[in-house]
Parts: structure tokens; sequence; C-alpha cells
């Protein structure tokens, strides 16, 4: 966020069919701590989901255990992805249709 702060972005034209994202991304790190932070709150939502199934607290935090490693990774990546698309471009009988949609 600081970065966009300190310079100026580049104004581009962009055509009717394009929808911007973002003007930024964030960097590598705070995906990394947006990754473990929401894997937190992900994976206790696992453990008592696999507690109140099983009634083994044993199992569910197994399950947890794995679970925060393997998504951990996955989100990560996601994140990173998600970080290199600024805008995309639709086919204009998407945009036709989503108007007369909204209209």
């Amino acid at each position: 966020m600081i970065d966009l702060l300190i310079r100026k972005p580049v104004e581009k034209s962009i055509k009717k069919e394009t929808i911007v994202i973002s003007k930024g991304a964030d960097k590598p790190l705070k995906s990394a701590l947006k990754a473990i932070s929401w894997r937190i709150v992900g994976t206790i939502d696992t453990m008592i989901i696999s507690f109140i199934i099983t009634g083994k607290i044993h199992l569910a935090v197994s399950i947890g255990g794995i679970e925060v490693l393997s998504k951990t990774v996955l989100y990560y990546f996601h994140e990173r992805l998600w970080a290199r698309i600024h805008s995309f471009k639709l086919k204009r009988w998407t945009v036709r249709i989503r108007q007369e949609v909204w209209n």
C-alpha cells in the first residue's frame, strides 16, 4: 500500500471491455502473512467441525495439522497468481449479456 502512496501510478486508457481489479499488487511477504493468518482461522474451523463429526479430539487435531500445511501453501500460490492479475478483458458478447441483465 505504501508503494502506491510514494510513486504515482501511470494512468492508461482502459477499454470498455476491461475490468480493472486493482492498481497494484500485494508483495510476497504480505501474501505469506495473509496466508498464515487465514490458515489459523481456517484450521480452527476445520478442527471444530472435525470434532463435531468424529467426537474425537486427537483425530480433529490430526486433520487440522495436515490441513494447515497443505492449504497454507495452496493459498500462497493462489495469492501470487492474483497479484499478477490487475485487469482482464471480456469478450464483447459477455459485456452485452451483463448489460442486459443489469438494465
